[in-house]
């Protein structure tokens, strides 16, 4: 499983729609946009890596008050096992009418060579 797809069925569980990159449906009132940050390989052996640390920016908007909406999204990803890296609030978009926080979340996988 990848970090997108365990963050998709988060977002899913709280009836939370979500795309990676940019939302390019019609916007809700709520809705989050996943963008990936960065993949590391933190330990190897054997000149090989044996695990890698995958980490995406959750940015939430919202029409509403996003701080109920960030709480629970918060608690989700913490029972679902993710690191929370970084939470903070970006801006209000006056052109849009959201409120934007971010929330960064990292999760460490075992490496899989192909063969």
């Amino acid at each position: 499983m990848s970090i997108l797809s365990e963050l998709k069925t988060v977002a899913a569980e709280l009836n939370i729609p979500v795309e990676t990159g940019a939302y390019t449906s019609a916007a809700p009132d709520c809705f989050l946009v996943m963008t990936p940050i960065m993949d590391s390989f933190p330990l190897s052996a054997d000149d090989k890596p044996v695990s890698e640390v995958n980490e995406v920016r959750l940015s939430l908007y919202s029409r509403d008050n996003y701080l109920q909406t960030a709480t629970s999204l918060t608690k989700s990803l913490i029972r679902s096992d993710f690191v929370i890296t970084d939470r903070r609030y970006v801006e209000y978009e006056t052109e849009t009418g959201y409120h934007h926080y971010a929330v960064d979340v990292a999760k460490e996988y075992e490496f899989k060579e192909d063969t």
